[in-house]
């Protein structure tokens, strides 16, 4: 059977949180947001095993927090880069030395932390399918297209735009983006070679270097990522009602 891991970003320093630690390290009904995440690949039977991306000083609590967790699919921390692009290429390269070329990879981002089983396994069955999958929703909203964006005395930032993007004919992306490993690291050398190291993330990667066409795996509204404050009240509102849930199910 195909060996499926987990490659979970968590490099971030949350600037936009305003917060004392990263966001993936802010603890929620006892939890911290990055064992919430490990906890949905350590649950899932298909994954083997789990890698995490993470700061050197992180590096410590980072095993602390999935031995706390119960994660026994932990496998190890890599370090993280300067950038998300760095900590992808830190990661490839990690997993590289421990894994089989044929495995498949869930590249996933640690402050995405209410991953549901369902996204799992459609990443890993269209990755198996097609060649490699990207998690997506569709759009509830059309887009517009900025032209510029000015300094604005009020606003702070005034955008201008004169185009629109119809839901129709987009998908929103989210994690995981799953690849066999081999193909992460061909673009992980293509990358190095081409002087590519400004992609927003990895399927912004595979699009610039012709690793086409992505396939889409099945995403969800609960794979929202930790960015703002609001989204940790967010999350938090969602975990307690989850919990609900579950006492009355008793």
């Amino acid at each position: 059977m195909t060996r499926c891991i987990a490659l979970i970003l968590a490099g971030g320093v949350g600037n936009r949180m305003h917060l004392s630690v990263p966001k993936q390290f802010t603890e929620v009904d006892g939890l911290s947001v990055l064992q919430y995440t490990m906890s949905a690949f350590q649950r899932h039977k298909l994954i083997d095993a789990i890698y995490v991306v993470a700061a050197p000083k992180w590096h410590e609590v980072v095993r602390e927090q999935a031995l706390t967790a119960g994660i026994a699919k932990f496998c190890g921390v890599a370090t993280a880069g300067a950038t998300s692009m760095g900590s992808l290429m830190n990661g490839i390269g990690h997993i590289s030395e421990c894994e089989d070329k044929e495995t498949v990879v869930l590249v996933h981002d640690a402050v995405r932390p209410l991953l549901p089983e369902e996204t799992i396994s459609s990443n890993i069955a269209v990755c198996l399918s097609r060649g490699n999958a990207i998690t997506a929703i569709e759009s509830q909203e059309s887009f517009m297209v900025m032209d510029r964006q000015e300094k604005d005395r009020e606003t702070d930032y005034l955008h201008t735009a004169h185009d629109y993007i119809l839901r129709e004919s987009v998908l929103k992306a989210q994690t995981p983006h799953t690849f066999r490993l081999k193909e992460l690291q061909a673009m992980r050398q293509e990358a190095i070679e081409q002087g590519v190291d400004d992609a927003q993330s990895l399927f912004v990667l595979a699009c610039r270097l012709g690793h086409t066409p992505l396939f889409a795996a099945q995403g969800s509204s609960l794979n929202f990522k930790l960015t703002h404050p609001t989204d940790i009240d967010l999350f938090r509102a969602v975990v307690h009602e989850l919990r609900t849930e579950d006492c009355e199910g008793l």
